[in-house]
């Protein structure tokens, strides 16, 4: 593929709303002219045979059953609360 020009390099600066300097122009024209070309590269691999996927690594579920279990009883949970108010934290209200 060609090398990106400068007014294609201002097209999409203006079209990401994004002020640059010449510097900044020359240097993102270089940039993403070598990223097209690593992109025209990667379709010329010869995929035939290899299925199309979401993912290139296998997906597992990460979660783990949702089964009853023993928990604290109300007595424990509100043993170290500075505060109780019946059977409740009590806490400073945060909203007057």
């Amino acid at each position: 593929m060609a090398k990106l020009s400068l007014e294609e390099v201002e097209t999409i600066a203006e079209l990401a709303k994004l002020t640059l300097t010449d510097a900044e122009k020359a240097m993102f024209q270089e940039q993403l002219s070598d990223i097209l070309e690593y992109a025209e590269m990667l379709q010329k691999i010869d995929t035939t045979g290899i299925p199309p996927t979401a993912s290139a690594i296998p997906l597992k579920n990460v979660m783990r059953p949702d089964v009853n279990t023993l928990s604290l009883d109300n007595e424990e949970a509100l043993f170290n609360a500075p505060q109780t108010d019946e059977g409740s934290f009590k806490v400073q209200a945060v909203l007057e």
